[in-house]
């Protein structure tokens, strides 16, 4: 068995856990923005290509404590880097050092470029490295003064599915749009809309989540190079994903914008994605959303406007204030609205059933779910 860690977005631990459960692989421990398992060489690929809220997939070499440079350096050297990394392959170095006495990643980087190059170099005999084989990305992460020190699998972040060389602009991360569709838990009998849905990443999630589409089939991983997994692993975790897709899934799927430029990114990004006959695009004001029909069932999961990157705050403020209005025509719909902006429910009018803490890129939000009987916000005298 060997350990492997995968990173995530601060907030979505829990749904990659669920993921990395459904996998049939074991949780060992889980931390703020990351859940480590246990797993066989065959798990890397299947863990990158089929898990949709993680940001990479590590193989942990190991953990130690390092309260200074000393520690870190032997912790490092008495790792077994030479089982994986060969003599002329390319070793860089990068991490993070959050609330430890060892602060400085610059020195850090540098301490454990020095003793991975001892260790390999009594491995190997030499004393000098060419690094122009295969690429090794070694990532130390120091938390509390306790070291791991890991090996990349994925390469290019997981969040870049391939799908959406084109966006608006404030794009959603790919990872977290499928936290958000799959937090809204999207069936086939019932209506999924976003009236805000810009470069639609957060119906492509959903559309994908429906059918059981592997986010990371037909895409390439820094690990396909490396000889000790097996090459078979990664054909036998591709005809797994296709097996497992659900092609006589037919859901209805709505995406509208105000923003003609950014659905026709929509559409072509649907149509990489594989699944534009499972959505509709249209053109609409999210302030003049109605239901289809009286009796149709229905979510709306969405991610307006914070004014950090797109409009002017008081534009957003008056925005939230008409989509209270407006979503109050969908009841009993549940709603699901991703903001950072900290009084939303009282502009939206509405005290939320449920608060969940996410972030968006490095932009702390909220996500305000609404999924019980309407009750209007209580507005303090003093707001």
């Amino acid at each position: 068995m060997i350990e492997l860690v995968a990173t995530c977005l601060f907030g979505l631990e829990k749904q990659l856990g669920e993921e990395i459960d459904a996998l049939g692989c074991k949780r060992l421990e889980t931390m703020d923005g990351r859940v480590t398992f246990l797993g066989e060489m065959a798990d890397i690929a299947r863990a990158n290509i089929r898990l949709r809220c993680a940001e990479r997939v590590f193989l942990r070499l190991g953990q130690f404590p390092a309260t200074s440079f000393t520690e870190l350096f032997d912790g490092v050297r008495a790792l077994p880097l030479e089982q994986f990394i060969g003599k002329n392959d390319a070793f860089p170095v990068k991490g993070h050092a959050i609330k430890s006495k060892l602060f400085s990643v610059p020195d850090c980087q540098s301490i454990v470029k020095k003793a991975a190059v001892e260790r390999l170099s009594a491995a190997y005999g030499i004393k000098w490295f060419p690094e122009e084989g295969i690429r090794y990305q070694i990532e130390f992460f120091i938390f509390k003064d306790i070291a791991t020190v890991m090996i990349d699998t994925s390469g290019v972040a997981l969040h870049k599915r391939g799908y959406r060389p084109a966006a608006g602009a404030a794009p959603l991360r790919e990872t977290l749009g499928a936290a958000l569709a799959l937090n809204a838990r999207p069936r086939e009998d019932i209506l999924f809309w976003d009236p805000f849905c810009g470069s639609g990443t957060i119906v492509i999630e959903a559309a994908m989540i429906l059918r059981n589409m592997a986010p990371g089939f037909g895409r390439r991983f820094a690990a396909m190079e490396f000889p000790w997994v097996p090459r078979e692993a990664w054909k036998n975790a591709a005809d797994e994903a296709k097996s497992l897709v659900k092609y006589d899934v037919h859901p209805e799927i709505f995406a509208s914008d105000v923003d003609e430029t950014v659905l026709q990114y929509a559409r072509e990004n649907a149509e990489r994605a594989g699944v534009d006959r499972c959505i509709r695009f249209f053109k609409a004001d999210a302030r003049d959303i109605q239901k289809p029909t009286a009796d149709r069932r229905g979510t709306v999961v969405c991610n307006p406007p914070y004014g950090e990157r797109m409009m002017e705050m008081p534009e957003v403020e008056a925005l939230y204030r008409d989509m209270g209005h407006a979503f109050a025509r969908l009841d009993p719909w549940q709603i699901y609205v991703l903001t950072s902006h900290e009084r939303f429910e009282w502009l939206y009018g509405r005290r939320a059933d449920k608060v969940r803490r996410l972030y968006n890129g490095m932009i702390p939000c909220n996500l305000y779910q609404f999924f019980k009987p309407r009750t209007p916000y209580k507005k303090d005298r003093r707001s």
